[in-house]
């Protein structure tokens, strides 16, 4: 069975580190997903979860990772409200 993956230029990198309290953080590079976790293994087992089973897009940071969440919501968007069409 074939299966089709599409190129990680449509993916974005998920970072994995620990934050100052010493908690582990996954988060997206723009904020659009994250979370905090007890674990290392969580926070890989979450990023794998949400980016689609693709551990090459994953970075483990010796750094600081916090957690930030201020990216623009889907919710915060204005609908976009589209011209009826005429029947004919």
């Amino acid at each position: 069975m074939n299966r089709y993956e599409p190129p990680l230029s449509g993916f974005s990198l998920v970072l994995i580190g620990q934050n100052s309290r010493g908690q582990w953080v996954a988060q997206e590079q723009r904020g659009l997903f994250g979370g905090l976790f007890k674990n290392r293994i969580s926070a890989l087992r979450y990023a794998l979860f949400e980016n689609g089973q693709r551990p090459e897009a994953i970075v483990e940071t010796t750094g600081f990772v916090e957690l930030d969440m201020s990216a623009p919501s889907f919710a915060s968007a204005q609908p976009v409200i589209l011209p009826q069409r005429r029947a004919a």
